[in-house]
């Protein structure tokens, strides 16, 4: 019998700076910061209103939801 698979496992501060690193020099975000409560700050442009994020979890979910919609608008090569 195949184990079920684990369970998801919060992401780590390292994991979440990874990504957010990606989508700023992607361009995809133009800042994430960390702050010492944990929160992340992210601005999508320059002009735009700050975002407060509250964890890693949420910053993960971000660039989950920027890899979907770029990958969604994406015309099909196949």
């Amino acid at each position: 019998m195949t184990p079920p698979p684990a369970s998801p496992s919060t992401p780590s501060v390292a994991e979440a700076g990874a990504w957010a690193e990606v989508l700023v020099c992607r361009r995809l975000l133009h800042a994430a910061v960390l702050v010492p409560t944990g929160q992340w700050l992210v601005q999508r442009e320059a002009d735009e209103p700050v975002r407060v994020l509250a964890g890693t979890v949420d910053v993960v979910e971000l660039a989950a939801a920027v890899q979907y919609r770029i990958r969604s608008t994406r015309p099909e090569t196949r």
